[in-house]
């Protein structure tokens, strides 16, 4: 099977044809602001969402690559989406949630309507309340942990999940996103809850990159692929909000811990940890590219890295300060142990530079981290800016950067939503990377992008 690494790589990172609406966005500095602790059960909804969208994208491609490229994104795109989340009670605390978009999708290269037309089914689960405070839920659940807004280490099930949208906001990122099929039990008491997930098997792993799904597949071969179980526990000591996790997918055990203080009135410090025995990124996308077929059997490991497992650390610490005038500021530190060192870069680039016949190879790399949602470098610096009501009711402004302090590279992106009126919202993001050649960021296939919207309610 033939190499497109590049392909899903600007396909993740850069300009897709749709978007996340914009009230997820608005939802973010709640996120962290309230505590890790969980919540009941939401109640039914009055009534749904829906809504038709629109996402025009323009993206400024890199002339030159130090590593070459297999493939180019297109230089234009357009999706139009229909999208659907709802709640319905079934009586006898029984209830039904759905989420579900429908594109149609337009650019250079997608064939129509193959290529051009996909269905999302995100989440279709029961809910029962089988006693007070006790829930019992099954199907598909875009299950979501962790307290950061930048990379949350304990947010288990966020590999291969992604869909495409406008904004490159994680917090969105992950509130539009593909469910995972599993049974899940949770019980809550006065200051705390504890939780079980199961999630089955059900398919072998699709490859990274190859053939297009059928416009209706359901993608169990990228949410279901191993047995996985989570285990999560949450307290309140004092203003101490806890939540401690065990995760186990196949042979691998990781534990979590996600913490949040509040200091004063307008701060909140957080942190969130995972570890667990694992290899480095370089040698899981290499042997996951030998296992579904994408690289042969004899290809070396590039960058050369160990291939024994060892305790991995993933790290996100942070706050979050919020103003009387709805603006709100948040700036991490994230640390992935197993992301690429300052060597491992310089042995990307210089080998890709050396030897373009293992350009695919080392591209598949990247492609294999932005598949799984998980940070290539192994320090990152986050910092994201919200302000509601901007200049005037309505107009929300924000903004989000990752720097790479071990190369000084990064990306930027600036965000502003209007809602017109109950029905009509209008959005556009504009965003760029910036860096020497050889660096993470600048090295990518665009280099800056532009994004129009348009959202009409029902």
């Amino acid at each position: 099977m033939r190499l497109a690494g590049a392909t899903l790589l600007a396909l993740a990172l850069c300009p897709p044809a749709a978007a996340q609406e914009n009230s997820d966005l608005t939802r973010i500095p709640e996120a962290v602001q309230n505590e890790p602790a969980a919540v009941p059960a939401p109640a039914p909804a009055v009534h749904g969402k829906y809504f038709i969208e629109d996402d025009l994208g323009l993206a400024l491609l890199q002339g030159r690559f130090v590593v070459a490229v297999p493939s180019q994104p297109s230089h234009w795109s357009n999706r139009t989406s229909l999208d659907a989340l709802d709640r319905w009670s079934l009586g006898g605390g029984l209830s039904l949630s759905y989420s579900d978009r429908f594109d149609l999708t337009e650019a250079d290269g997608i064939g129509f309507p193959a290529k051009a037309a996909r269905n999302d089914l995100r989440e279709a689960y029961l809910t029962w309340e089988a006693l007070p405070e006790t829930y019992l839920e099954f199907g598909r659940i875009n299950l979501k942990n962790g307290i950061a807004l930048g990379f949350n280490p304990t947010d288990f099930f966020k590999a291969r999940t992604a869909v495409s949208q406008a904004s490159n906001d994680p917090s969105a990122l992950r509130e539009n996103r593909l469910g995972t099929a599993m049974l899940r039990a949770q019980t809550i008491w006065n200051g705390g809850s504890a939780s079980v997930a199961y999630a089955p098997r059900l398919h072998t792993p699709r490859p990274v990159a190859g053939s297009a799904p059928g416009w209706a597949d359901p993608l169990f071969d990228q949410t279901n692929t191993t047995d996985r179980f989570l285990f999560t526990v949450n307290f309140d000591v004092a203003d101490l909000s806890a939540e401690t996790l065990l995760y186990r997918a196949g042979s691998r055990t990781k534990l979590g811990l996600d913490l949040s203080y509040p200091i004063g009135q307008s701060i909140i410090a957080y942190a969130e940890w995972a570890g667990g025995n694992d290899s480095d990124l370089i040698t899981r996308a290499i042997q996951f590219g030998k296992a579904t077929g994408t690289l042969p059997g004899y290809a070396p490991t590039l960058p050369p890295a160990s291939s024994r497992r060892m305790f991995q650390n993933d790290l996100a610490v942070g706050g979050s300060w919020s103003s009387a005038a709805k603006v709100t500021i948040n700036l991490e530190y994230h640390f992935h142990q197993a992301g690429f060192s300052g060597d491992d870069w310089r042995a990307w680039f210089s080998t890709g530079a050396a030897a373009p016949a293992l350009a695919p190879e080392l591209w598949y790399i990247r492609a294999y981290a932005a598949d799984a949602q998980e940070p290539m470098s192994r320090q990152a610096i986050f910092l994201r800016a919200d302000w509601q009501d901007a200049f005037v009711t309505d107009l929300e402004i924000s903004g989000i950067s990752f720097i790479n302090p071990l190369d000084g590279s990064g990306m930027v992106q600036l965000a502003a939503n209007y809602a017109a009126s109950d029905n009509w919202t209008f959005g556009a993001y504009v965003g760029g990377d910036f860096g020497s050649a050889r660096s993470e960021w600048n090295s990518l296939p665009a280099s800056g992008n532009v994004i129009f919207q348009v959202v009409r309610y029902f």
